[in-house]
């Protein structure tokens, strides 16, 4: 199973949602999406944006769990 722990690396950052949806270009809704697991998949530009936008890897946001 693939988990997304996006959230936490927002809380790090101190980041909302909102700001980082306008940072990165995308919905507030498509973010959500995101954040809950709910994405079937993530385009490699926006896990590019949103690494840059939290000054993260993906591997921080991007976890395998059996």
């Amino acid at each position: 199973m693939i988990e997304i722990t996006l959230d936490m690396e927002m809380l790090k950052k101190k980041m909302s949602s909102k700001e980082l949806a306008q940072l990165i270009d995308i919905t507030p809704a498509n973010l959500s999406i995101l954040k809950n697991g709910k994405a079937k998949g993530i385009r490699f530009s926006t896990l590019e944006k949103i690494c840059e936008a939290l000054d993260c890897q993906p591997g921080d946001i991007i976890k395998y769990v059996k």
